[in-house]
């Protein structure tokens, strides 16, 4: 057992070479043990490989599809100037809005890929939450006030341990769904905070979300039935709820049908909570 525990202890550290060479038992186990590290070198080996090929297949996706998109966006906006005869305007806006559409799928696709593929890590860092909601508040604000909604954003010194970029893009992702589902009234951003975790909420007075379909929202490009008309994918959910929970964190959802909905984002207050994580 000593042995065996040396053996262990020297292949964690990578010195790992076998020692005995004869018919003995614990010679047969060194041979397979160093087959077993071997095999798992190999493995760790072809593993990255793999992950070099989607990084790099992510970069062709997202460099080769911008243009073409882009092209796409400015020539509908182009045609939408001119004068068109009948229901044209209407075909023309189709384009230009199934364009967006495309765009923000790729977007979201390529931000997931990496994400899950290790390619793009979070740098949780301590930041004040304020910034982070008044970049929301203008990015969001044009939108809320040409759908007749009022975007409020409570004032707050909250901080938390989290990567602000991709954060803010996650708390994005919940108010432009309080929005797409909000038919009348507001959506308000607030925070709070706790002994262990700082808490954003990002509240509506939309439509609501039934309790049998709680459980089904964050997966991958999951539409509920009452929402199929509504534009959308499917995939801002699953994102917001990868990048939350690789800082550390977890949203929780509150709602009642007609009365609307409350996304809880939960960030860790302090970098050691996070490392506990």
């Amino acid at each position: 057992m000593d042995t065996i525990d040396q053996m262990l202890d020297a292949a964690v550290e990578g010195t790992y070479s076998e020692t005995n060479f004869d018919e003995s038992r614990l010679s047969a186990l060194e041979t397979k043990f160093a087959h077993y590290l071997s095999s798992s070198a190999i493995s760790a080996r072809n593993v990255t490989i793999e992950k070099d090929k989607i990084k790099t297949l992510i970069a062709d996706i997202s460099h080769q599809t911008k243009t073409p998109i882009a092209n796409l966006l400015l020539y509908s906006e182009l045609i939408a100037e001119e004068e068109l005869p009948g229901d044209m305007h209407s075909n023309v806006e189709a384009i230009h809005q199934q364009t967006e559409k495309l765009r923000f799928l790729i977007d979201s696709l390529v931000k997931l890929s990496r994400l899950e593929n290790g390619i793009l890590t979070l740098s949780p860092r301590q930041e004040s939450v304020q910034p982070m909601l008044d970049g929301i508040a203008a990015q969001y604000g044009s939108k809320t006030k040409q759908k007749g909604l009022v975007l409020q954003i409570s004032e707050t010194t909250s901080s938390a341990c989290c990567d602000p970029k991709w954060t803010t893009e996650a708390l994005g992702n919940l108010v432009d769904n309080a929005i797409k589902y909000t038919p009348s009234g507001s959506v308000t951003i607030s925070a709070a905070e706790y002994e262990l975790f700082t808490r954003i909420d990002v509240t509506d007075t939309g439509i609501g979300i039934e309790e049998s379909e709680q459980p089904k929202i964050f997966s991958r490009f999951y539409r509920s039935e009452a929402v199929r008309k509504n534009e959308g994918v499917g995939i801002g959910l699953y994102l917001a709820r990868e990048i939350i929970s690789g800082e550390g964190g977890y949203i929780k959802l509150t709602s009642e049908p007609g009365k609307g909905s409350t996304f809880s984002v939960f960030l860790p207050r302090q970098a050691e909570i996070l490392q506990n994580c």
